[in-house]
């Protein structure tokens, strides 16, 4: 009997444990939501190819004050499951998060690989709230600073965002393009500010985050070697784990520029992976490339683990490595534009597709979902609860289960039926008797 109740109790404890988890609040808050169609389709694709990064604003039915932990999990693995965060890594690292949050939350939020919380999070580190706000620690971009104002025509200050652009660093701007039903309509002064002020580095939360990363641990290699038309000066910015483990593995291996002092060389040509790298003097957005400014210094951004090859045209150069840019392709200041709410990238972006150079951070989160869905789970965990509770009636009126009686209920039982039995018997010896006598 024991053996046979021990072989009971095992699957009704795995059954009640598949019920506990159907009601963990990540799984009932999947009626609360449908997806946007576009993270699936090639324009979404199109929008990563451009430079755009896909980040994190939040998932219907679940709530960050609650268990911001679960948010981030369930927000990650909406985008995993559908699109690449950025042309530059696959995971996101960027997401929004509220100003009620304690540090204790963000820590969970940034176990879910999320790595720039913003914005304007109210915690006492912090990361570009002004020009002068530069980033020392990870835990400084829990805080990432809005500066510039909005997007929204109306709202967006060309002065407010120049002011801030001249003060340097990073500036984030803040843009939602709809508000319910209603298209909110964007600055197109500021967009055409944006792409024809030199000096400007367009770039997304993660991009800038990586970059900041890089210059926390990097190692490089360097070689001059005489030719016959002049010299190859070879480089490499290392791909190490020590480097990758300090940020966990998080930051995205991009372009980062080395300054190189060469004197009075000329440069010929710079190669890498067996293909020239283009000139980016006066690029704004993040890609490989070289150019040589005014004092001869060649500007040379690549990623980690890709060796250069720089051809000179003199030989017994003189040169020396001088370490990196704060921002890339040495721009002054770094502006990125920030997507609240993303629910529709479609309807969200196209109106930007025009705009070579604008670089967007869409913080994404599913539609709310009809309300006639939302029964859906809630009746899912009602009949599995049901079917266990009749399956456990059903086994004690065999005797087996969890609320069966114990053997010693049960014979105490069977015992009340043996006085009939008994008397049954007594009767026949009576019978016996009477007839002996």
């Amino acid at each position: 009997m024991a053996d046979t109740r021990s072989g009971v109790v095992v699957p009704l404890f795995l059954s009640l444990t598949f019920l506990l988890v159907l009601i963990h609040p990540v799984v009932l808050a999947q009626s609360a939501w449908e997806e946007d169609g576009w993270l699936r389709t090639s324009y979404a694709n199109e929008r990563l190819e451009n430079g755009d990064e896909f980040g994190c604003y939040g998932m219907p039915g679940l709530s960050w004050n609650h268990d911001a932990g679960a948010v981030a999990q369930s927000c990650r693995n909406y985008i995993e499951e559908r699109i690449n965060a950025s042309q530059w890594g696959t995971s996101p690292i960027s997401t929004y998060t509220p100003s009620s949050l304690t540090m204790v939350e963000h820590e969970r939020v940034a176990s879910q690989g999320f790595t720039v919380h913003g914005d304007d999070t109210d915690l006492s580190l912090s990361a570009w709230h002004n020009g002068t706000d530069e980033p020392v620690d990870v835990w400084d971009w829990y805080n990432l600073g809005r500066r510039g104002g909005s997007l929204e025509k109306g709202m967006a200050s060309l002065e407010d965002l120049q002011h801030e652009i001249s003060q340097g660093g990073l500036v984030n701007l803040y843009w939602i393009g709809r508000v319910n039903d209603a298209t909110v309509r964007h600055d197109q002064e500021i967009l055409d500010f944006l792409s024809e002020e030199p000096g400007l580095w367009l770039t997304t939360w993660g991009e800038a985050w990586s970059s900041w990363s890089a210059k926390r641990c990097y190692e490089f290699t360097h070689n001059l070697a005489s030719t016959d038309n002049g010299s190859v000066l070879s480089f490499e910015a290392l791909d190490t784990e020590q480097c990758r483990s300090a940020t966990n593995n998080r930051a995205w291996n991009v372009p980062v520029t080395w300054v190189i002092e060469l004197g009075n060389s000329t440069v010929d040509s710079v190669t890498s992976q067996g293909a020239e790298l283009p000139s980016i003097e006066f690029e704004k957005n993040m890609q490989q490339g070289w150019w040589v400014n005014g004092d001869g210094a060649l500007m040379l951004s690549v990623i980690n683990g890709n060796q250069v090859a720089i051809e000179l045209a003199e030989d017994d150069v003189e040169y020396d490595i001088l370490g990196q840019t704060e921002f890339w392709n040495n721009h002054t200041a770094a502006v990125t534009i920030a997507g609240h709410e993303t629910n529709d990238l479609f309807k969200w972006s196209k109106r930007f597709l025009d705009e070579e150079d604008i670089r967007f951070t869409w913080l994404v989160t599913p539609r709310v979902a009809e309300e006639g869905d939302a029964w859906i789970p809630y009746a899912i965990v009602g009949i599995g609860f049901s079917t266990i509770i009749a399956m456990l009636y059903l086994l004690k009126r065999e005797g087996l289960g969890p609320i069966a009686p114990s053997p010693s209920v049960a014979d105490a039982m069977s015992d009340e039926k043996r006085p009939q039995a008994v008397s049954s018997e007594r009767s026949l010896d009576a019978k016996e008797d009477d007839d002996e006598e």
